[in-house]
């Protein structure tokens, strides 16, 4: 267990902080960052710079990863407001599995799945405020905010680097729905359009559709027809950022309310018949289990109100 001690003083002083086996093989930073909630990362990551963070007495740089016993001296970290941070109110999601090794919940879209961009918190950070104590809590990979469905998160530092060499590999089968705009032609079509990054002015994260990106590819099954629109199941064979909205939208059948890649009219329509989300969902995830090898097959159903649209559609 992580050992620490620290004056009883309100206001900052300095900590040391022996690193415990189940935060071993943690980027410095990311360890830093969970230790001192609400400390920006701007703060954080001068501390480290400017050698007051220390691993075992010495300077380090912020990509190095902590080992078990490491002693860590954290110097007085101030929030920018002198205030109290607000608490990241607890919260359960829908688990859809749970062991010792990992939790795969049900995330609701308009959620964040962690704090940053603008978010004080995120699915992370309130199932920690849940469950107090879980001594390891890591996100294995992310979702849009908008995007509803199955997110992983590991219980165990060895749970998580399994799983991370899975996804990596493409050791898993990840399929998403999509509503999209069009009447999608070919029963199973592969995309392959690689795919890069780029902020726009105002600070905004996109990705485009770019040969000299990363490669990319998801597979699209048409699932039904509702004349204009059409339900597809999206398998990725990657995982790049925003990868299943940008292949869509470049070949044309942008997803029904994605704010980012499609079309503000259809969004406005959609919001008229009471459906104010981005229609994408991870609903199936196919995996062998972290630790045990054994075969996984896990499975979240349309929510409710995706489900209402598309009763919706077939009446028209």
């Amino acid at each position: 267990m992580r050992k620490e001690t620290s004056s009883p003083m309100a206001t900052p002083s300095v900590r040391m902080v022996e690193v415990g086996a189940e935060h071993a093989g943690q980027r410095l930073d990311n360890y830093l960052m969970r230790l001192c909630k609400g400390v920006p990362k701007t703060h954080i990551y001068k501390a480290i710079r400017g050698g007051e963070v220390r691993v075992n007495k010495g300077r380090i740089s912020v990509d190095y990863r902590v080992a078990e016993g490491d002693m860590v001296r954290i110097p007085p970290l101030r929030l920018p407001d002198p205030g109290k941070p607000k608490p990241v109110p607890a919260a359960e999601f829908p688990v859809v599995f749970e062991d010792d090794a990992m939790l795969v919940v049900d995330k609701p879209a308009g959620v964040a799945v962690h704090g940053g961009s603008g978010v004080s918190f995120g699915v992370i950070e309130q199932l920690r405020a849940a469950r107090p104590e879980a001594k390891f809590l890591e996100l294995v990979h992310r979702l849009d905010r908008e995007t509803s469905g199955l997110l992983m998160v590991a219980k165990k530092r060895s749970a998580l680097l399994a799983l991370h060499a899975m996804l990596r590999e493409g050791r898993s089968d990840k399929h998403y729905y999509a509503l999209v705009e069009g009447d999608w032609v070919n029963d199973r079509q592969h995309i392959k359009l690689s795919l890069s990054k780029w902020t726009t002015q105002s600070g905004e994260r996109r990705v485009k559709v770019d040969p000299d990106g990363q490669t990319a590819h998801t597979i699209i099954t048409l699932k039904q027809r509702f004349g204009r629109y059409s339900l597809v199941d999206a398998e990725l064979r990657t995982g790049r950022t925003h990868q299943i909205r940008v292949h869509l939208a470049a070949s044309g059948f942008p997803i029904v309310g994605d704010d980012k890649y499609g079309h503000d009219e259809v969004r406005a329509e959609f919001a008229r018949m009471g459906f104010g989300r981005m229609f994408l969902h991870a609903h199936q995830l196919t995996l062998n289990h972290p630790l045990t090898g054994e075969p996984m097959t896990l499975t979240a159903e349309l929510p409710p109100a995706c489900r209402k649209i598309l009763k919706q559609l077939e009446s028209v």
